[in-house]
């Protein structure tokens, strides 16, 4: 099709305007529609007479694109902003990174630390940690059994609640507030009486992290025990190491009663953090490798 024959056909299309507004919403052409049937015997009568149909469909699917990619002054005007708008905020956003890497760059002990770290993205867990000034602080907890997999509900003072299957599921949403509004109803139920079995398993993990006993079980035999994960909750300033056997979460500040052969396994295996690589990793990473120095 010359330049010509499309901008006759363009000129013929335009002129019947009210037979395509009917179909203006459709993402496609429906060429069992009406409209469309008649509106392409029209042009195969003043235009295409004579040319076969597999000829004339990809130059009406041509112009009918045209035609609904057309966007009224205002609508143009308006998408241009928002474009403007996402624009600035990927270049803002791409002089920040640019500030981080230079940063990296010219910082030799950071660039060393890089290498004990690795970003991974698991696309499973869901971060969805609620902004401070929105956030509805925790008020009570419930613990319960289904089956052999224990639930934990997190009450929080609006009335909402969420239930989780695991710690690391609290951690993905919870920031420092949250775990230590927690730890103290905890505490304050547990006073002077045993925990429950539903509320065991998370009281045992809270009281490691927050008031850890050097001669617990749980510190003895790192040595013999397969690292499976080291990872670091940045929201909440939380890592967890992994092992065959047991996890330990550790608050990011705080030291334990790790054997050096643990921490050093934990630099060789690499701290995994999502997505980019935060300042408290470097933090974690030279407090880790300052216990073994």
């Amino acid at each position: 099709m010359n330049l010509e024959a499309a901008l006759e056909l363009q000129r013929k299309l335009d002129a019947r305007e009210e037979v395509l507004a009917e179909a203006t919403q459709a993402h496609e052409i429906d060429w069992n529609d009406p409209s469309i049937i008649r509106y392409h015997a029209q042009l195969k009568d003043l235009y295409f007479k004579g040319m076969k149909y597999e000829d004339i469909r990809p130059i009406f699917e041509q112009v009918w694109d045209q035609t609904q990619s057309f966007m009224p002054m205002d609508s143009e005007k308006e998408s241009k902003e928002k474009a403007k708008e996402r624009m600035k905020r990927k270049t803002s956003k791409a002089r920040e990174d640019k500030i981080k890497r230079q940063k990296t760059k010219d910082d030799p002990e950071k660039l060393t630390l890089m290498e004990y770290v690795q970003v991974v993205s698991d696309s499973e867990e869901a971060i969805n940690v609620i902004p401070l000034a929105v956030k509805s602080p925790i008020v009570s907890w419930k613990s319960y059994c289904k089956g052999d997999m224990g639930f934990y509900e997190i009450h929080r003072a609006d009335g909402n609640y969420k239930t989780y299957k695991f710690f690391s599921e609290m951690l993905n949403d919870f920031d420092r507030d949250d775990l230590i509004v927690l730890y103290r109803l905890f505490n304050e139920k547990y006073a002077s009486t045993r925990p429950g079995f539903d509320d065991l398993m998370l009281w045992g993990d809270m009281k490691i992290m927050f008031d850890p006993d050097e001669n617990g079980e749980i510190w003895k035999n790192h040595n013999s025990q397969e690292l499976i994960e080291w990872k670091l909750y940045e929201f909440c300033g939380v890592h967890s190491l992994m092992l065959r056997e047991v996890t330990i979460y550790m608050l990011v500040e705080k030291k334990y009663p790790l054997p050096q052969d643990t921490l050093t396994r934990m630099l060789r295996w690499k701290l995994h953090v999502n997505y980019e690589i935060p300042e408290m990793a470097y933090e974690l990473l030279k407090f880790i490798r300052s216990q073994i120095h």
